[in-house]
């Protein structure tokens, strides 16, 4: 039988449930067992597409095209286990599948409730991934506890323990063990009212997790382990790590939490070996090559989540060359304001990401002017591609007015238009081009040096296109099509021989990039920035 984890969290939000879940899946994993996440959100979107990424953080979009939560990007560069549409149910999804499901007449005739029926649709969400290949599936459950919204999720992962028995299920709970400055010292209070909300709805947490900024004392951990109900070698710390989270599994691997895991399921303790990722860390911790600052030109750079993917492949790619990456991040408004020169002066890269609506588009496309005149190393994913585009048709190729149908509906030359099966959809919701799709590099190009391959598979989100009714202007100007679709219909990649380092791609290629296996197109920019810097 497959087991399972349920992971909850305590007192405040953003405590770092999803680096949890998947430090500890990757320890598992390390020690020879098969695993799997997903997160249940309690919110009432079906997903988290429509979204502004303000409210919500980033989308991270898998294989299979499902808009998903920012944490499944933790699970898949933690673990390198690719997520799918299994991975993430929200309240949103679950309710429209019971209301779907009441309207065709599937439940007979049956008042439907929330139990049984929404919490037995959540217990099939928890159950899609158990299966052969499966040996351990860890569920984080989303939202803190106490919030109303939470209520049915909780009472299902407390049916499922029943279900599949005790020694097949366990509830570890991560909590905030604050810091008062002006008291000097901890206070366990507010944990023990977390738990004391878990127990009063019949959950009593196995091992008990805490966050904190100060080393937990014996006494700490002596008056949660009472108060908690919970053993105390299973009060496990989860201080603020010094240098970068993938520090995380190393710390809670020293403290023996896997070990705890598997003998509290009844499982094998295999062996752990962590070598590889203990390297990979020093290498962060102590590059080889100093570091470089390298500007990301965004819409949405105010909160930190918008861009999560790209913040942590630039960091994989600093590992891959041995240079400590640090991130410039700049408001495209800014450069508007105060121009390109005065905001990214200095930098050894520009990176412009994707993004949605025409705020601050004239701040991306002046930026990448910036770093093609100057000769920096740019790097467009994305809407950052179209705006390369876009830029390369008005400056190079003389295309006064060119511009996005997104943004410019009546625009002289509209060199970025709707993709043809677009022009007819109306609704927002999971409608865009999603997921992976396959992409054909041509010979003798940038991108299929860093690929090393003339075929690749990468993952897209997306309305918008190169309109072909342009591209022999743009490619007699020097602005190569690196990369197709298999149709040649769609165009997926564009470089500039003439220029040091200036390639961009519509997919988004920070979702396939792990600590361990830097993407080839981050690892490429990155290598070109410190170069450029030497």
């Amino acid at each position: 039988m497959t087991k399972h984890i349920f992971v909850t969290g305590g007192v405040v939000s953003s405590l770092g449930k999803g680096l949890t879940a998947a430090s500890v899946a990757m320890l598992l994993q390390r020690r020879g067992y098969r695993v799997k996440l997903q997160k249940l959100d309690p919110y009432l979107n079906v997903d988290p597409g429509t979204m502004s990424p303000f409210q919500h953080g980033e989308v991270y979009v898998t294989d299979d095209g499902a808009e998903t939560d920012l944490d499944l990007g933790h699970y898949e560069r933690f673990t390198g286990v690719p997520c799918s549409q299994s991975s993430n149910f929200t309240t949103g999804r679950i309710y429209s599948s019971v209301i779907s499901r009441e309207r065709e007449g599937g439940y007979l005739g049956k008042t439907v409730q929330v139990i049984p029926h929404i919490t037995n649709e959540i217990k099939d969400a928890i159950y899609s991934l158990d299966g052969e290949e499966t040996d351990i599936v860890i569920t984080e459950i989303g939202g803190t506890v106490g919030d109303i919204e939470s209520l049915p999720f909780l009472e299902a992962i407390r049916q499922v323990r029943q279900d599949i028995g005790h020694d097949n299920a366990m509830f570890m709970h991560i909590t905030l063990v604050p810091y008062i400055r002006a008291a000097g010292e901890l206070k366990t209070k507010p944990s023990q009212q977390s738990v004391g909300i878990l127990r009063s709805i019949g959950i009593f947490p196995d091992i008990l997790v805490c966050r904190c900024e100060h080393s937990l004392e014996l006494e700490h951990r002596e008056k949660l382990a009472l108060f908690c109900n919970v053993p105390l070698n299973l009060v496990v710390e989860e201080k603020d790590v010094a240098n970068t989270i993938y520090e995380v599994p190393l710390e809670l691997a020293a403290q023996d939490l896997d070990v705890y895991v598997l003998e509290r399921l009844k499982c094998h303790v295999n062996r752990l070996d962590v070598a590889d990722w203990r390297a990979m860390v020093q290498r962060f911790i102590e590059p080889d090559n100093g570091a470089i600052e390298i500007a990301v030109v965004g819409k949405y750079i105010g909160l930190q989540d918008s861009y999560k993917s790209i913040y942590e492949a630039l960091t994989h790619a600093g590992i891959a060359n041995s240079v400590r990456v640090n991130v410039r991040m700049v408001e495209s408004e800014e450069i508007e304001a105060r121009g390109a020169a005065a905001a990214l002066e200095g930098v050894a890269g520009v990176l412009v990401p994707g993004g949605f609506g025409d705020r601050g588009i004239e701040g991306k496309i002046a930026a990448i002017r910036y770093a093609r005149e100057g000769n920096i190393p740019f790097f467009g994913i994305c809407l950052g591609m179209q705006c390369a585009v876009i830029e390369f048709a008005r400056n190079v190729c003389g295309l006064d007015g060119a511009h996005s149908m997104e943004f410019a509906p009546d625009a002289q030359h509209p060199v970025i238009d709707l993709m043809e099966e677009q022009k007819k959809i109306t609704n927002m919701g999971g409608t865009m081009r999603l997921g992976a799709y396959p992409c054909v590099l041509s010979e003798g190009t940038r991108a299929r040096d860093l690929y090393q391959e003339d075929k690749i598979s990468e993952r897209h989100r997306h309305r918008y296109e190169v309109n072909n009714a342009y591209r022999e202007p743009l490619v007699e100007n020097g602005l190569v099509l690196a990369g197709l679709s298999p149709d040649e219909g769609l165009v997926e990649m564009v470089e500039l021989p003439s220029h040091p380092w200036f390639v961009a791609c519509q997919f988004h290629p920070e979702f396939q990039s792990t600590p361990l296996k830097a993407h080839p197109v981050f690892a490429g920019f990155v290598a070109a920035a410190l170069g450029d810097k030497q």
